[in-house]
């Protein structure tokens, strides 16, 4: 995922419409508006819908959410070369 552009892979929980941006209007339709599709940067709940794909992506992925610091996750991997358990 690109970070630059993190806020706009959030998804949408809401329908949401704005005016057609300026320079991209619909020729004889100017008074139509556009449904957003995804989170754009600006809204309110930008950051915590971005927040929310990403955790649920880590979370499906095994990745455990700190108790202390909700944005510090880990993995635990067990080698399946550990013959001792002291080892692994």
């Amino acid at each position: 995922m690109d970070v630059k552009t993190a806020f706009v892979n959030g998804d949408l929980e809401e329908e949401i419409n704005m005016t057609q941006p300026y320079g991209y209007e619909v020729p004889g339709q100017k008074n139509k508006v556009c449904r957003l599709k995804k989170s754009l940067y600006g809204r309110k709940q930008a950051p915590k819908q971005w927040y929310e794909k990403f955790d649920s992506s880590l979370v499906q992925n095994n990745f455990v959410g700190n108790l202390s610091d909700s944005c510090v996750y880990s993995k635990r991997i067990l080698s399946q070369m550990c013959t001792h358990m002291s080892l692994c």
